[in-house]
């Protein structure tokens, strides 16, 4: 389970020192060692990663151990932008239409009622944003299926932009059918129960998979981008498309690599999986510890649950401490910023029009909205003497 320990208010700058600072504040208000933090997820950003002056550095003079991951979430979304020039002019052109349904009210009104008339599923385009992980993946595959009505109103609104679209129609269902993947991919590697193991598994099945794509759309075969396919059913699509999208895939490919290098490639020991197997391949100084655990009958049933839950029982930990200690980072350490994105848009929710000057931090607001403890009510109700009335 993942909780917030704190949050805290930077007043004079969100430089790595005074976010240093902070931490080392509340860790010693806590009287928690700092020895204690084994990893630490960033966004990248210089503030964060900085060689000199960064968070990190700042740590990693009091604990040089300390395992720095890049969120995945975030080099995802770095590798989900990287479009040849055609496709992101294409991209373009789909905002432009969104924008100019949406901008104005008026338009928005009439296109649903466009959409009414015609019988579609949905009668409102949905907005593309930067700032939210799963957005431009929903807006395509929303623009497309509404692709016909928003041709057939943009014929009297800007008949310019509804030719370009018209032509770019094969590249839009391309990049639906892709970032529906993407947000597929994306949705896996959210979540409390995510670690390094479980974040290798995901990232290098979405590699492997580029492969076969591109594979089987340069031999003319569309089964995994079903738009697309559906699409080709009605008409040919043209090599040079074809050449266009496999040189995308094949681009993206190398980006996925090149970004993910350490976690494509990160070893991960046999006996961590399984520790009842054979020892011959654990290292020498973790022998002796592994034969005893798979001598101890007590522990054979529980790992019936799955190894995360096995070698996150506090006995284990105790009675392993060196297979704990090589463990501990590939269940421990937070692959992403999951939590904090989290807590993006918990701020968004709590600061509305009506009550944008609440001190959410200072309150507790914030951390009690994203907590998933329980409070256990008969215990703290039992805590307190009962005065009845006389």
């Amino acid at each position: 389970m993942q909780e917030l320990l704190f949050a805290k208010h930077l007043v004079t700058c969100t430089k790595g020192e005074s976010i240093f600072l902070a931490v080392d504040e509340v860790f010693k208000d806590k009287n928690i060692p700092l020895s204690h933090i084994i990893a630490v997820a960033t966004g990248g950003a210089p503030s964060m990663v900085g060689r000199h002056r960064g968070f990190l550095a700042h740590l990693k003079r009091l604990v040089p151990n300390v395992l720095a991951v890049h969120c995945v979430i975030h080099r995802q979304h770095l590798v989900a932008k990287h479009l040849s020039e055609r496709l992101n002019c294409s991209l373009q052109l789909v905002v432009a239409a969104i924008n100019k349904i949406k901008s104005k009210s008026l338009n928005d009104r009439l296109f649903s009622q466009l959409c009414e008339q015609n019988d579609e599923d949905f009668n409102r385009l949905l907005l593309h944003t930067e700032i939210r992980w799963l957005s431009k993946g929903a807006c395509l595959s929303r623009f497309y299926r509404l692709f016909d009505t928003v041709l057939e109103f943009l014929q009297d609104e800007d008949s310019s932009l509804r030719e370009d679209l018209e032509n770019r129609k094969n590249d839009v269902a391309y990049l639906a059918d892709l970032y529906y993947k993407f947000n597929a991919m994306n949705l896996q590697l959210q979540g409390d129960g995510l670690n390094l193991i479980k974040t290798k598994a995901v990232v290098s099945a979405f590699v492997a998979k580029l492969v076969i794509f591109k594979r089987n759309m340069g031999n003319g075969e569309f089964y995994q981008f079903p738009l697309l396919a559906a699409l080709k059913e009605k008409e040919a699509i043209a090599d040079q498309d074809v050449d266009v999208y496999c040189q995308h895939l094949e681009m993206l490919h190398v980006d996925f690599v090149e970004r993910f290098n350490d976690i494509i490639n990160l070893k991960v020991p046999t006996w961590v999986m399984n520790p009842f197997c054979g020892v011959d391949e654990a290292e020498m100084e973790l022998q002796e510890e592994l034969i005893e655990l798979q001598n101890n009958d007590e522990l054979k049933p529980k790992w019936i649950s799955g190894y995360q839950q096995f070698w996150l029982q506090r006995h284990v930990m105790e009675l392993y401490p060196r297979l704990w200690a090589v463990v501990e980072n590939f269940l421990i350490a937070f692959p992403s910023s999951y939590l904090v994105e989290r807590g993006f848009s918990a701020v968004t929710e709590l600061l509305s029009n009506k009550r944008n000057r609440l001190q959410i931090v200072n309150r507790g607001d914030l951390r009690l909205m994203m907590t998933k403890m329980k409070p256990d009510v008969e215990k703290l109700l039992s805590l307190h003497r009962v005065h009845p009335s006389h």
